[in-house]
C-alpha cells in the first residue's frame, strides 16, 4: 500500500462534507445494483406465475442468512482493518483481511453442504407452501452451489470499502449485477429453465463478481492483498472480527428469521399474500439501499478517525450523514407512495390480489421509512467504533425484538388478520426509533468525553 499517507490525510483532515460523498458514491452504486438485480430475479420470475414469485421471496430469507454471515466476516474484518490503518499498523490489517477471507470461504462450503443435503425440509421450514415448494427448491439449489463465492464477494467488497477503495468494490459487484440482469431472461425464458434459470444466472454472476474482486484485491498496489501466510488461527483476532461483525449478523440474520416467520404466518392467506409482501419488501429494501450505501461511505472515515482519536470528527460525520440520509428517504418515500400501485402492478400485472395486498403493505412501510436514516447511521457508528453489543441490539431491534413478536401477535391473537402483517414493519420501525435514541445518546456522550480529554493531532 503505497498511498496510505495520502489517503490517511484525506480521512483525517479533509472536510467530511466532501470526503463522505466521495467515498459513498461507489457504495451507493454498488448497493443499488445489488438491489436492482435482486429485484430483477423477482420481476422475471414473477412473470411465470404467483407461486414462482412467492418462491423467490421464500428463498430470499435463506439468501439473507448467507449475506448475514458474509457481512459478519466482511464488516468484522473490515472495521478492524480500518482501525489498524488509522493507527498505522499495516501488518495487523493484513492479518484481519486474510483471516476473514479464508474463514468466510470455509464457512460458505459448510453452509452449501448443509443446505443441499437438507433442501426438501429447508424450503418447507422457510415458509414454502405446497405449490411454492417445487419452485423454491429449484431456485435454492444453485444458490447453495455458489454460496462460498457469494460470501467472499461480499467480504472483499467490504474490505476494499473500509480501506477507502470502494470504487474497486463497485466494479466487481456492478459487473456481476449487470450480467445477472442480462442472463435472467435468457436462462428463464430463452432456455426455459424457469426459477432454476434465475438461480443459475445469479450463481454465475456472483462467481464473476468474486473473480473480479479477487483480482482487484490481489493486483492493486494500494489495496491489502489476501494471502494464506497472513491467516491467523488466533482467538483474539477471531473474537475481534466477531465482535465488530456481530451487528451485521444480528441485523441480517434476524431479518432472515423475520422473513421466515412472515412467510409462515402469511401462508394461510395464500400464495398471493406471500408474493405481495415479498415484492413490497424488496422494493423498500431497494430504496433503503441508497441510505445504506451512503452510510457505508461514512464507515471507513469513522474507523480511521476513531483509530486516530479524532472523536470530534467522528461525531461531526455522524450528524452530517444522518441529516442527508433522512432527506433522501423523505423524497424517495414520497415519490414511491404516490406510485405504489403501479410499482406492485409492474411485478404481477395479472394478479389483482397481489396488487391489492402489496400496494397497502408498501404504502404503510413508506410512511416510516424516513426514520431509517437516523437508525441506520446510529447502527453504523456504533459498529464502526467497536460498540459491538450495543450495535447488535440496535441492529436486531426492528426485525427481532419488535417485528417477530408483532407478526406473531397482531394477525391471529389480536384478530387483525392480513392487515396485521401489512402494518407489522411500520410498527417495528417506531419502536426501533425509541430504542435507537436511548442507545445512541450514550455513545455520543462518550465521544464528547473522549474528545474533550484527547489531545487532538494537528494538521501537519
Amino acid at each position: 500500500m503505497k498511498d496510505t499517507g495520502t489517503r490517511k490525510q484525506m480521512m483525517l483532515y479533509a472536510p467530511v462534507e466532501k470526503v463522505i460523498p466521495r467515498l459513498a458514491v461507489p457504495t451507493i452504486i454498488t448497493m443499488l445494483i445489488t438491489s436492482i438485480y435482486n429485484m430483477a430475479d423477482t420481476y422475471f420470475v414473477s412473470q411465470i406465475n404467483t407461486s414462482a414469485s412467492g418462491a423467490v421471496g421464500v428463498i430470499f430469507s435463506a439468501m439473507s442468512f448467507i449475506q448475514a454471515i458474509a457481512f459478519t466476516f466482511g464488516m468484522g474484518s473490515g472495521t478492524n482493518v480500518s482501525q489498524a490503518l488509522g493507527a498505522g499498523d499495516e501488518d495487523r490489517a493484513k492479518q484481519f483481511a486474510s483471516t476473514g477471507f479464508f474463514t468466510a470461504f470455509a464457512t460458505g462450503i459448510l453452509i452449501a453442504v448443509l443446505g443441499l443435503t437438507n433442501i426438501d425440509r429447508l424450503v418447507v421450514f422457510l415458509g414454502a407452501t405446497e405449490t411454492i415448494a417445487p419452485y423454491a427448491k429449484d431456485y435454492a439449489t444453485y444458490i447453495f452451489y455458489a454460496t462460498p463465492f457469494i460470501m467472499c464477494s461480499f467480504l472483499m467488497n467490504n474490505l476494499l470499502r473500509f480501506q477507502g477503495l470502494a470504487a474497486y468494490g463497485m466494479i466487481g459487484i456492478t459487473s456481476g449485477g449487470i450480467l445477472n440482469m442480462i442472463l435472467d431472461p435468457f436462462f428463464i425464458f430463452g432456455l426455459e429453465l424457469g426459477t432454476a434459470g434465475a438461480a443459475i444466472a445469479t450463481a454465475l454472476s456472483q462467481f464473476i463478481s468474486f473473480c473480479i474482486l479477487l483480482f482487484m484485491t490481489q493486483t492493486r498496489k494500494e489495496a491489502i492483498s489476501i494471502h494464506p501466510r497472513n491467516y491467523r488461527f488466533d482467538p483474539k483476532i477471531h473474537l475481534k472480527i466477531w465482535n465488530n461483525g456481530l451487528p451485521s449478523l444480528a441485523r441480517q440474520g434476524i431479518a432472515s428469521i423475520a422473513s421466515i416467520v412472515l412467510n409462515n404466518v402469511a401462508g394461510p392467506y395464500g400464495d398471493a399474500a406471500i408474493a405481495a409482501l415479498s415484492i413490497s419488501n424488496r422494493f423498500v429494501l431497494f430504496i433503503n439501499s441508497t441510505v445504506i450505501g451512503f452510510g457505508q461511505g461514512f464507515q471507513p472515515l469513522c474507523g480511521f478517525c476513531y483509530g486516530a482519536k479524532r472523536y470530534d470528527r467522528v461525531k461531526k460525520a455522524f450528524w452530517f450523514c444522518s441529516k442527508v440520509a433522512t432527506v433522501i428517504l423523505v423524497i424517495l418515500s414520497a415519490v414511491a407512495f404516490i406510485f405504489s400501485e403501479q410499482i406492485i402492478t409492474l411485478f404481477r400485472r395479472d394478479d389483482l390480489e397481489v396488487i391489492r395486498i402489496g400496494t397497502l403493505a408498501l404504502r404503510l412501510q413508506l410512511l416510516t421509512m424516513p426514520l431509517w436514516g437516523f437508525v441506520t447511521m446510529s447502527n453504523m457508528l456504533s459498529q464502526s467504533i467497536g460498540y459491538g453489543i450495543r450495535a447488535s441490539i440496535l441492529a436486531s431491534a426492528r426485525q427481532g425484538l419488535f417485528l417477530i413478536p408483532i407478526l406473531l401477535i397482531l394477525p391471529e391473537h389480536l384478530g387483525l388478520g392480513l392487515f396485521g402483517l401489512q402494518v407489522a414493519r411500520p410498527l417495528g420501525d417506531l419502536f426501533t426509533l425509541v430504542l435507537c435514541i436511548a442507545i445512541i445518546a450514550g455513545i455520543l456522550k462518550k465521544l464528547d468525553r473522549l474528545a474533550s480529554s484527547a489531545e487532538e493531532p494537528q494538521h501537519p
